[in-house]
């Protein structure tokens, strides 16, 4: 992993979070089936690929087999690339606790291949977040700004203290939309004659009309 500066900006911090209420969560947050898993992007993941592992069934949001740390120090960033036109509505976090939790988060729209370099421009939307072992707190995004999404990147800068991040879980409630791709059609058109590509030399031509 190559190293990355430190120098980040802070603003627009937040606090919105919400109870997860009675609704069916296995439905709401199913967006992670709307994501190319194989074009994820985890920077600073301590072990190659583990970052895609934490979006993953509501059922499966507590266990512990599946994770990722962080590997030089306490950042993680995501690249997340849809399959379609996602609205983001909210996000949920489960760290690994004893600090390890992300403490700060930072969300960026449609803006591919971000590395730690990028991170000093402003958000389109950050967050201080809480510890939540149980994945009860939601973290409520302005959708009108997360509409359209076709690509997310997630940035963790900070945690609670300890060494590296841990994270078991990432839950995305939204609507999803499928792109529509039209065919591009190629017509191709005999462009006027240009007298210059037909040069012909007038003593070869009066020649050939004696004969």
């Amino acid at each position: 992993m190559a190293g990355h500066g430190h120098g980040h900006g802070h603003c627009c911090h937040e606090h919105n979070s919400t109870v997860q209420g009675n609704e069916d969560s296995a439905n709401a947050f199913n967006l992670y089936l709307k994501i190319d898993t194989d074009r994820i992007v985890c920077l600073n993941e301590a072990v190659e690929d583990s970052g895609k592992h934490v979006f993953k069934p509501w059922n499966e949001r507590f266990s512990k087999e599946k994770y990722v740390d962080s590997d030089v120090d306490e950042e993680l960033l995501f690249n997340i690339p849809f399959t379609g036109h996602v609205k983001l509505k909210s996000i949920i976090v489960i760290g690994g606790g004893e600090n390890t939790d992300p403490s700060k988060m930072k969300l960026f729209k449609n803006r591919p291949a971000m590395t730690f370099d990028d991170t000093n421009a402003e958000a389109d939307q950050e967050f201080d977040l809480n510890p939540d072992p149980e994945g009860e707190l939601q973290y409520a995004t302005k959708v009108a700004r997360f509409n359209q999404v076709e690509h997310l990147t997630i940035y963790f800068p900070t945690n609670f203290g300890a060494e590296l991040t841990r994270i078991y879980y990432i839950g995305l409630r939204g609507d999803f939309t499928t792109i529509k791709r039209h065919g591009v059609t190629i017509c191709n058109y005999e462009a006027r004659a240009n007298p210059a590509d037909h040069k012909v030399n007038s003593l070869e031509m009066m020649g050939k009309m004696i004969q």
